[in-house]
């Protein structure tokens, strides 16, 4: 048995569950959003969502099976709780009822970590990735079975393909262990959940679209991104009207925000210059985009860059979770979904829940003022430990080697989440909140003693 004994060990973990999702038991309902009820959507109707991978939806239903959501919230909660102490041991070199339980109750009252595991959205799978891919490619000999690999790297995949800035995630931590470990074997450990995303995403929409393609509509997402940015705005009023483009009947009066350029009902996408309603308008404007898109990097390649790491710079900084908690967030999409498929009582559940009241904002408000300055002092613990670490001679090598590892799997992380979302979509505080809270984490547990790595693991350039 690798640390505590078997009862004591299952206690901790399944003790950690409520913790770390109790924001649900304060809105007395599992915490949702607007696009939930599109997640539920894919396996109620079911139905394949232009703009999402049929991944998390099918998760969801694993375990709702149109009875509770209660259920999928308490699977998130015991994934966590597992991962948290699969990384207290691979770090430590042991983990212990005692530690697991103190990490779980700091985290969930210092951090956002509880009000990203109570919401049913993928954003709570971003730090699954990170966690689940530094154990695969860092991991020393004998600090996890083959069996806990094994389901790590499904876990790391099914992960990685549920929400699309999940793949530059995980490319970048791939590059990562590729440069620190210099070894192969890390290298396939974690290209394998990659590449079972890949595999994933190009079967389900191949089935869904008709198209074996990871995205096959994603540029309409990036061409928003751009229009918000000024230079696809300027690429569309340059070439039209000899273009021919749809949009070049909207040259000049584009929406300089993207998230109304998708979704406002009288947006270009939604409804065309003469004000007829456009039914997926997404989906139809994707070929364009991505012509505009290429013309645009041709273009102006360099204002696509400074304007994509603005935004990154802007995301990186932006993590509360108010943007998820009230009842414009959770919109009019869930309900009809419950209505249709779920018990009465479940329906009633969701009705009389705070968050469907609008009164969880003012509930939730004592509980978030820790968030900002529990996060300035993870960052910095971090980046201290990263000096630190930095030194050969602060701790023996491979004990060395593995926590400066660990320091820069979370920090990548961190900055490449806010690369992906804010360079790619629009900043938004959940974006980043979903994953900021592994830095306090990460200084926390860095603060625990660890046992240290045994003489026969310390060749391994992996640790």
């Amino acid at each position: 048995m690798r640390g505590a004994a078997w009862p004591p060990r299952l206690l901790a973990l399944l003790a950690a569950v409520p913790l770390l999702v109790w924001p649900a038991f304060l809105n007395r309902y599992p915490l949702l959003f607007s696009d939930t009820g599109a997640f539920l959507a894919q396996t109620v109707e079911p139905l394949m969502i232009w703009d999402k991978p049929w991944i998390y939806g099918p998760l969801l239903h694993l375990f709702h099976w149109e009875r509770t959501l209660w259920a999928p919230l308490l699977a998130q909660g015991l994934v966590l709780s597992h991962l948290l102490w699969l990384t207290q041991r691979v770090l430590r070199g042991t983990a212990t009822p005692a530690a697991h339980l103190l990490l779980a109750a700091s985290l969930a009252a210092l951090t956002a970590l509880p009000w990203v595991a109570a919401l049913l959205m993928p954003d709570v799978l971003a730090p699954v990735v990170v966690l689940a891919l530094f154990l695969l490619g860092f991991a020393p000999p004998g600090r996890l079975s083959r069996g806990e690999a094994l389901y790590l790297s499904v876990l790391a995949g099914l992960c990685i393909a549920a929400h699309l800035s999940h793949l530059p995630l995980a490319l970048a931590l791939l590059v990562l262990v590729a440069l620190y470990a210099r070894a192969l074997w890390p290298v396939l450990q974690v290209a394998a959940p990659l590449l079972l995303a890949v595999l994933l995403l190009l079967g389900t929409n191949a089935v869904g679209h008709g198209r074996a393609s990871l995205s096959p509509y994603g540029a309409t997402f990036l061409l928003a991104r751009l229009i918000g940015d000024g230079p696809a705005a300027r690429t569309i009023a340059a070439r039209c009207p000899a273009s021919g483009w749809y949009l070049c009947g909207w040259a000049g009066r584009l929406p300089e925000d993207s998230d109304v350029f998708l979704w406002h009902p009288d947006s270009p996408v939604n409804r065309d210059a003469q004000g007829r309603s456009r039914f997926l308008g997404g989906m139809m404007l994707a070929e364009e985009a991505r012509a505009i898109i290429g013309e645009t990097l041709r273009r102006e390649p360099f204002a696509v860059i400074r304007a994509g790491l603005g935004n990154a710079a802007t995301q990186l900084l932006m993590a509360g979770v108010g943007d998820t908690l009230s009842r414009q967030a959770l919109g009019d999409a869930v309900r009809p979904r419950l209505a249709q498929a779920f018990p009465p009582a479940e329906l009633g559940a969701h009705d009389a829940a705070a968050q469907a009241r609008d009164r969880l904002p003012a509930l939730a408000a004592p509980f978030l003022w820790p968030h900002g300055p529990v996060l300035v002092l993870g960052a910095l613990g971090l980046l201290a430990a990263w000096r630190r670490l930095a030194r050969p001679g602060t701790l023996p090598e491979a004990e060395r080697r593995l926590r400066l590892a660990f320091v820069l799997a979370l920090l990548v992380g961190v900055s490449g989440n806010a690369l992906a979302t804010g360079a790619l979509s629009k900043p938004h505080h959940r974006y980043q909140a979903r994953i900021a809270w592994l830095m306090p984490f990460g200084v926390l547990l860095l603060a625990l003693p660890g046992r240290g790595i045994p003489d026969t693991a310390r060749a391994r350039p992996s640790a």
